[in-house]
């Protein structure tokens, strides 16, 4: 897809005022010591499988301009760490698959956390550790050998040093590991999974930690567009829904209903976690560009998708199973990731081309929030808060032009180039 430079050249005519004006607001936002500000339940995976992609304080702007303060990294990065210390945006910080063997022994975990997390606290918000990534349906025995162990190491580790209650421990999983998914009452787990997610269950239940899932109603659209229709896969609010005639429960999207679906799983596979253990969307996004055989991967659709998600998150609202627990969701990605292996739509999952310009014009995005110094508030509990102030369920009509004028000027105050 050629780059366009239109947004470039609107910065370039933007005025004098209008920049001053963007100067001090972002001057205020980025400030070390500003107030907590109010934070939406959204945030975003920023990935870096690139060749091209900014350096990581062009990040910054862009998340300011989506209003986003929560952030899944996929490895310490320590650029990246030091780049978003006294940002007071909320970090996951992942843990390499590579990693897990050395981890699951007491002192391998010790040490990874000393040379790895560390030396970033308190500067840098780190919330959470994602131990690996989609590892129980990656057929890769060894890993799944050493996922639990790696998790509870680390867990004794953060305890040790008095982290345990700041800094969470989970991990990611495919929605494969589900053996049912439809109607979500009949969600389950695979049988050949149940004995390590039984155990993984245990664990969040000890220790407060969410459950997360990489949710992509794209996928089951692309596998069967004649029995799905379009308008559920990209959560449209108009499409009619879907009723689950075991519960008599509606779902008005594919998003909430295969977060139900692995609801339904953790319940009939372990009462007593199903009780505590809250499931969180680690991943969820659609492709804007694919190969000749991806005709679900156009710009029109990524654009409503990504922006339904966002309308969703922003109401405070649950599931139909558990319309009480407001939804957590990470947008993928950030930028594209032009190396990632695979079909053309894994390079093409971006908000962000890698000169820092939308890939397609978003028409959402969440009320208030954005990148704040300090601690923020509020939330739904006191135990690994992935914290939000503001729980009114609005939003706003928004262009990508006003994150390009603030992207641009924020990396001005940043000194970064953005020159690719």
């Amino acid at each position: 897809m050629p780059l366009r430079d239109g947004l470039r050249r609107r910065l370039q005519r933007a005025g004098c005022i209008h920049l001053a004006a963007a100067l001090c607001v972002l001057a205020l936002a980025v400030a070390s010591d500003a107030a907590p500000a109010p934070v939406s339940l959204l945030g975003i995976n920023y990935g870096r499988v690139g060749n091209n992609l900014p350096p990581p304080q062009a990040a910054l702007p862009l998340l300011q301009g989506l209003g986003i303060a929560r952030v899944r990294l996929y490895d310490p990065e320590p650029g990246v760490l030091r780049a978003f210390a006294r940002t007071g945006i909320e970090l996951y910080v992942g843990v390499p698959d590579q990693c897990l063997a050395a981890v699951a022994e007491p002192a391998g975990a010790a040490s990874w956390l000393k040379d790895s997390i560390l030396p970033y606290l308190p500067d840098t918000k780190i919330v959470a550790l994602t131990v690996g990534n989609e590892v129980l349906t990656g057929n890769n025995t060894a890993l799944t050998r050493n996922l639990l162990p790696a998790m509870e190491s680390l867990h004794a580790a953060l305890a040790a040093a008095n982290l345990d209650k700041q800094i969470a421990v989970t991990t990611a999983h495919n929605l494969g590991i589900l053996g049912t998914s439809y109607p979500p009452s009949a969600g389950a787990f695979r049988k050949d999974l149940l004995p390590y997610l039984c155990s993984i269950l245990d664990f969040h239940a000890k220790t407060g930690s969410p459950f997360l899932v990489n949710a992509y109603p794209y996928f089951a659209y692309s596998d069967d567009p004649k029995g799905i229709h379009l308008e559920y896969a990209l959560l449209e609010p108009s499409y009619p829904g879907v009723p689950d005639a075991n519960t008599g429960l509606h779902y008005p999207n594919l998003l909430v209903a295969q977060v139900d679906a692995a609801y339904h799983a953790i319940s009939a596979a372990n009462s007593a976690a199903a009780r505590v253990v809250e499931i969180r969307i680690s991943e969820t996004g659609w492709p804007s560009a694919g190969d000749a055989n991806e005709k679900a991967a156009t710009p029109e659709s990524a654009a409503r998708y990504n922006s339904n998600v966002m309308r969703l998150v922003a109401e405070w609202k649950g599931t139909p199973l558990k319309p009480n627990v407001p939804l957590r969701v990470y947008v993928f990605a950030l930028f594209n990731e032009n190396t990632k292996p695979g079909p053309a739509s894994e390079r093409n999952y971006g908000l962000f081309k890698p000169d820092s310009t939308p890939v397609y014009p978003l028409t959402y995005k969440p009320a208030g929030g954005g990148i704040g110094g300090g601690n923020s508030t509020g939330g739904d509990n006191d135990y690994y808060d992935i914290s939000a102030a503001s729980r009114e369920p609005t939003g706003r009509r928004w262009t990508w032009a006003q994150a390009a004028v603030s992207g641009g000027v924020a990396a001005l105050i940043h000194g970064c180039s953005l020159r690719y």
